[in-house]
């Protein structure tokens, strides 16, 4: 069978396939290369693994949807890193399962946040947005401050994220479910927010 036009034209499932064919080698020659570049797969300098505080409240973060309004991705334009600051790095990202980078603001990109306001700041804006900014459409999460840490539940998504390359130690992993005793959900995910971004801070 000769390969033209007008003979792949002709066969429909002859034409979907040649072009899944293309498609996939196209994007193998552009995506495989990525995982052997150290600037998308080291973290960069000075980049910890989530406390188990941090990680409590990232997964509060992606639980209530957050990111739904909210990106963490800064593009390398003037608009934006006169707004947000420094633009966003993968090595900034390499712990996150799954990052949020995302492109969805109908709330503020959050990627540089972290310091940005007080811990009390943080607590008045979750509790009610509108008290701190008026036009805000964000709703309240005031259920937050009420609701303890699962403890003990921390300790198998370490043991996880170990198994998967993230640097935890065994003692760490040990002592993390006394760092989330007495805490609430708030205070877990002020800590997430409150680490956003703070590495590339660091080094301008």
């Amino acid at each position: 069978m000769k390969f033209t036009h007008e003979s792949i034209e002709k066969k429909p499932w002859l034409l979907v396939l040649l072009v899944l064919l293309v498609v996939s080698v196209g994007g193998l020659v552009e995506i495989v290369p990525l995982f052997f570049q150290k600037s998308t797969t080291e973290p960069v300098a000075g980049l910890k693994a989530y406390s188990p505080l941090r990680l409590a409240g990232r997964d509060i973060y992606v639980r209530e949807g957050c990111y739904n309004c909210h990106s963490q991705m800064i593009r390398p334009f003037r608009a934006e890193t006169e707004r947000y600051g420094h633009y966003s790095v993968s090595g900034e990202f390499v712990y996150d399962r799954p990052f949020q980078w995302g492109s969805k603001r109908t709330g503020p990109d959050l990627a540089r946040v972290g310091g940005r306001y007080s811990d009390e700041w943080h607590r008045a804006h979750l509790n009610n947005p509108r008290d701190l900014v008026p036009e805000s459409n964000m709703p309240a999460y005031p259920w937050l401050a009420a609701t303890q840490l699962d403890a003990q539940g921390i300790v198998p998504k370490l043991k996880a994220l170990q198994r998967l390359g993230d640097p935890y130690t065994d003692e760490e992993i040990s002592k993390a479910a006394d760092e989330l005793k007495g805490k609430t959900e708030q205070d877990a995910v002020i800590a997430y927010l409150q680490g956003m971004g703070t590495q590339i801070k660091a080094r301008r």
